[in-house]
């Protein structure tokens, strides 16, 4: 188990959707019960899966499946929804997925994304991940109320034309990965869910800019508001890539923190200039792939502090508490 989402049902227990990784690379995303010792998460009692690679989309000749969930519940669209990475023929897409009840899910299907001629480029060509939600509506670029989606495309086409290179956006003179915000309209997703699969207005969030992001930086946690702004725990890597392998053996990924403006969700507020959890024990620097600390999921408490759970090194779950400060 690695990498996984959270949310609280109704009744307030907290569950976690991590990704289960079997023979040959194949992903589902799991469900679980968190057991809390004096208020402390302290294990998973398992309850089955959630999510299983059951389209197209979601498979590929080598292997497939539905991976690194993250859920936040939209209190507008009374419906929890989850987006993960869906591994098919033209690599990893962004999925989403919808539940009443954190039981059963119903696919909305790929998110997609609208031509902007001003980027001379048609996102949907890219690969895409590490996609985010907001749990309300914010203002558009345009100002139109709107539902709001953080994501990470990827610029290097060679996945599916080997030769091609990286090919990034008019204006984006630098092709690390980074963090962009795309919205889809409240009034018509609204009137009908699945069009919550379809983007506009696309905007650039954040670059790398520190060490220990030097490669790329990704979202990781869902944003909550707070009174300082929008809080995203999001991770970064450094290290050497190694063209053509899927699993990095020499990146080392780290997680920080970063506020967003709540009233333009396109503007970094504050940032991490260290990183706040680095691979530093056993579990999280030997495993599959060794020194990751990857954060998908957050459960925020009433004092103002939040449990993050995190993937450790491709192989196991980590919690960390995070308390507020000044």
């Amino acid at each position: 188990m690695l990498n996984p989402a959270c949310a609280r049902s109704r009744d307030g227990e907290l569950y976690l959707f991590p990704r289960l990784v079997a023979k040959e690379n194949l992903s589902r995303v799991g469900r679980g019960r968190v057991i809390f010792d004096h208020g402390s998460p302290m294990g998973v009692e398992r309850l089955g899966i959630a999510l299983e690679p059951d389209e197209v989309w979601e498979h590929n000749a080598r292997t497939g499946g539905v991976e690194d969930p993250r859920i936040t519940w939209i209190r507008g669209l009374e419906a929890y929804l989850m987006t993960y990475a869906a591994y098919g023929p033209l690599g990893p897409r962004i999925g989403l997925a919808a539940s009443n009840d954190l039981l059963s899910w119903r696919r909305l299907g790929p998110a997609s994304f609208d031509y902007d001629p001003g980027l001379k480029t048609d996102l949907n060509l890219y690969s895409n991940k590490d996609a985010l939600l907001f749990p309300e509506t914010v203002a558009a670029p345009d100002g139109t109320p709107s539902y709001a989606m953080l994501h990470r495309p990827t610029w290097d086409l060679s996945w599916i034309a080997p030769g091609e290179g990286e090919l990034p956006p008019a204006g984006v003179g630098d092709p690390r990965g980074a963090i962009w915000v795309s919205f889809a309209p409240a009034e018509e997703v609204e009137a009908n869910l699945n069009r919550l699969t379809r983007y506009g207005q696309h905007r650039v969030v954040a670059m790398p800019e520190q060490p220990w992001e030097e490669l790329k930086i990704g979202g990781g946690t869902p944003p909550v508001r707070t009174k300082d702004g929008w809080l995203l725990v999001y991770h970064g890597v450094a290290g050497k890539l190694v063209p053509g392998r899927d699993h990095q053996p020499e990146v080392v990924y780290s997680a920080g923190l970063m506020l967003l403006d709540i009233d333009d969700v396109t503007r970094v507020v504050a940032r991490s200039t260290t990183p706040l959890l680095e691979p530093s024990t056993e579990g999280e620097r030997n495993g599959i792939v060794p020194n990751v600390v990857f954060p998908t999921a957050i459960d925020p408490h009433g004092d103002g502090s939040a449990d993050i759970f995190y993937g450790m090194a491709d192989s196991r779950i980590g919690a960390a508490r995070l308390f507020r400060t000044g």
